[in-house]
């Protein structure tokens, strides 16, 4: 399988067009969902990373996605609803279940090793600034945007909505999106890309595997919402509002 996208094409619209190479882009650090507007080629300048390496790499991934069958997520075909209904079923049903597991589990690590390891008390600071940003945004998406994207969607007609254009709650929750990626960065360089220290317990390990896993859970999220869902969204109320 080969692809059309070439190095000057953007990040986002790599991982949109062929999902699977979002394992690639995570193993160099490189931001696909807040950062996904910026060129392939500018994404590895900024990380110093060889382009054409990493484009070699992304061919192949796509190749043996391909070869081994896998199924891509095919979210980019969905309707705008069952787009929000996804997010809602998958990603927020993850936050609202791991964010008060890992909230116990930083406040246990802290509390036994935080002399030990003064970096754990930047890695907690970022961490529950992540989780207090995440628990509001969640909210609103529910209770505000989500229902307005599916109302224009099912009715065919941009209603007036007490926050005037959709694109104004849009961009709100990109803003809140880049607060939620400077935390994750933060988190990763504070524990040295989730390193467990020599002889760290299993509840370090635990805590350090499960922030990593929620960082790789909310760059899929945050990426469905800022390159795919919102541009069709505020794509849609503006062909309607014509």
């Amino acid at each position: 399988m080969t692809t059309t996208l070439k190095p000057s094409d953007s990040v986002g619209a790599w991982v949109t067009k062929h999902p699977a190479t979002s394992r690639v882009f995570e193993q160099h650090n490189i931001d696909y969902c807040c950062g996904g507007d910026r060129s392939l080629e500018e994404a590895c300048s900024a990380k110093q990373v060889d382009a054409h390496r990493v484009l070699e790499e992304l061919v192949d991934m796509i190749s043996r996605s391909a070869t081994n069958g896998t199924v891509e997520d095919d979210f980019t075909s969905k309707r705008l609803a069952d787009m929000c209904d996804e997010i809602e079923a998958t990603h927020h049903a993850y936050l609202k279940r791991e964010l008060p597991r890992l909230t116990q589990l930083v406040e246990k690590v802290v509390r036994v090793h935080g002399e030990q390891y003064a970096w754990l008390v930047q890695l907690e600071k970022s961490f529950y600034q992540l989780r207090d940003e995440l628990n509001p945004h969640m909210s609103k998406e529910e209770q505000v945007l989500f229902p307005a994207i599916r109302t224009i969607e099912q009715s065919g007609v941009v209603p007036s909505f007490p926050f005037g254009s959709v694109d104004n709650p849009i961009r709100m929750m990109e803003h809140e999106h880049d607060v939620a990626g400077q935390a994750l960065r933060d988190i990763r360089e504070a524990s040295s890309d989730f390193d467990l220290p020599e002889g760290g317990c299993n509840t370090f390990r635990a805590m350090l595997d499960g922030l990593q896993e929620l960082e790789s859970d909310l760059h899929r999220h945050i990426h469905k919402e800022n390159n795919i869902l919102f541009p069709r969204a505020s794509k849609l109320a503006a062909e309607l509002s014509a």
